[in-house]
């Protein structure tokens, strides 16, 4: 009788195909979005779907920290993964992952405008990595924020576990992107603001938000690799699984 695990990955394998081929169309669908909107500057933002790109600035007094590198940001995201043995596998495994985000600015030549980035699909780079293994200890600031958080990075007899810790962040001045949609300033009174933009708020609105520290081609260019992997390799994978899957049950 045929492995049946074979017909198990084979189906967990078409599930997968399928997201990936159903997210290509979605990718596709919003690389077509930022290639046909035009940059806008922020002193012209008007209300709604709107493009920009400028440098980041916290609000006076409110930027975070990241967790391990301690660099001043207004968005940082953690991953802390441990090395682990089973048998002949091995693998990273995730034993602890957050974020934090606040309002910042986002400044141009024109003027700045208020960023709310709640709901935002956050695309920036890894900034930091440490590993600590054996004889290598993670830094004080590393070891404080674990022991915080209730992590441990030492195994049998007091020994170092091999671990790594991952940040990436948004640091003042960094170049980001930016599409979201354009709304009222919460913070603003109605009609008190001098300049338009003071009265206006990026945020999630009812379609598409994003954020990037990539410039709009590098954007589209990674996007385009998104849509190429999401359609064709959704499609092969799908169809690779659909054989496995007929010739199991004797179809083919």
């Amino acid at each position: 009788m045929p492995d049946v695990r074979i017909l198990t990955y084979s189906l967990i394998g078409l599930g997968f195909g399928i997201y990936l081929f159903v997210s290509g169309f979605r990718w596709f669908r919003e690389k077509r979005l930022i290639e046909n909107m035009p940059t806008s500057k922020i002193r012209s933002i008007a209300m709604g779907m709107v493009e920009i790109f400028g440098e980041a600035f916290p609000q006076k007094g409110k930027a975070l920290k990241s967790p391990f590198s301690n660099n001043d940001c207004v968005y940082y995201r953690y991953t802390i993964e441990e090395y682990r043995s089973s048998g002949k596998s091995s693998k990273w495994v995730i034993v602890k992952k957050g974020e934090s985000r606040t309002y910042f600015y986002l400044k141009d030549e024109t003027g700045s405008v208020l960023i709310d980035p709640k709901g935002a699909k956050i695309d920036i780079p890894k900034d930091f990595e440490f590993n600590s293994s054996l004889g290598k200890d993670p830094p004080d600031k590393i070891k404080s924020f674990l022991k915080s958080n209730g992590v441990g990075f030492e195994g049998l007899f007091g020994m170092n576990k091999t671990m790594r810790y991952i940040e990436h962040f948004i640091a003042p001045r960094d170049k980001v992107y930016i599409m979201g949609t354009a709304g009222d300033n919460p913070f603003v009174e109605e009609g008190s603001s001098q300049r338009n933009e003071m009265d206006i708020m990026m945020q999630k609105g009812k379609d598409f938000y994003y954020i990037s520290d990539k410039p709009e081609k590098d954007v589209l260019k990674l996007y385009g690799w998104w849509v190429i992997g999401g359609l064709f390799g959704g499609s092969a994978l799908i169809v690779g699984c659909l054989f496995v899957i007929f010739a199991y049950i004797g179809i083919l």
